[in-house]
């Protein structure tokens, strides 16, 4: 058997978005490295199935609550346990989130905005509940999940992602020497429910080589917090593209005003656009 490391009262960890992909993966290794747990998601019989795997293997003290982050009298509760001083988070991680499978004309902007609220809103309102306490404690860590995807101009996915991106570097360099931390992870393409949920497949995503797996994904983003690092991009082959996106994002930006302009030029020929033919 794998010995862990004991838990400790000092060492409890709040993960949204727990009971599946990144966020589940995020509270495994959180727990075997001796951190108890608060587990966040909407599903609660999932989430006492995750839970009581994780205690009976790691022998940590594990609490659910089962809440929709986009709901404010429901997410008022993970607020109040970020801020309570018995049993306090030291560790917060950002994990929730989804995409939208349609291009922004198509979809409804009630759904554009509840998107961009669980990737945005909710990450800033969860930093801020924690933040007081840890700095009164004069410790913390506060994980954001981002995407790489932030680092180009993609469409409204990726420009939440971005608030993520730059939420993170600006808090972390605000509030580190007083001992709370920021880090935004910006995987590429990872191997979890995300992509099915949108009825994409992945081959028809990105090539296999692209693919990451969950744990490299959150092995690298809890080192990196461990170090006082802002960023995580996991993986040579995607600190290489971070690299690369950062120098040609002006010829991207550029590529997509011409796209737009030839997309609407060809609606205004045929009289039709893609939203009003039904075309994906």
């Amino acid at each position: 058997m794998t010995a862990h490391p004991s838990p400790s009262h000092d060492r409890t960890a709040l993960v949204t978005g727990a009971t599946s992909g990144l966020g589940a993966e995020f509270a495994t290794q959180l727990a075997a490295a001796g951190h108890n747990l608060v587990l966040v998601a909407r599903d609660r019989p999932r989430l006492e199935s995750v839970a009581e795997a994780l205690r009976s293997d790691f022998g940590v003290a594990v609490e659910i609550l089962s809440a929709d982050l986009t709901d404010p009298t429901e997410r008022a509760h993970v607020e109040r346990r970020l801020g309570a001083t018995e049993n306090p988070v030291s560790f917060l991680v950002n994990n929730a989130g989804y995409g939208l499978p349609q291009e922004f004309e198509i979809n409804s902007v009630d759904d554009e905005e509840r998107m961009l609220e669980i990737l945005s809103t909710v990450p800033l309102r969860l930093s801020h509940a924690a933040l007081g306490g840890m700095l009164s404690r004069g410790t913390g860590t506060i994980l954001t999940v981002a995407s790489i995807a932030g680092g180009a101009p993609l469409g409204t996915y990726a420009a939440a992602k971005t608030w993520a991106l730059n939420f993170s570097s600006w808090a972390h360099a605000q509030y580190r020497r007083r001992g709370v931390t920021f880090t935004a992870v910006a995987p590429g393409f990872v191997r979890t429910e995300f992509h099915s949920r949108l009825g994409v497949k992945r081959s028809d995503m990105a090539p296999q080589w692209m693919w990451l797996d969950a744990g490299l994904v959150v092995r690298s983003a809890l080192r990196a917090a461990a170090r006082g690092r802002r960023l995580s991009v996991p993986s040579l082959r995607y600190r290489i593209i971070w690299g690369l996106m950062k120098v040609t994002q002006p010829v991207i930006l550029l590529f997509v005003a011409r796209a737009s302009s030839a997309a609407t030029g060809s609606a205004d020929a045929t009289g039709a656009s893609r939203a009003t033919s039904g075309e994906g």
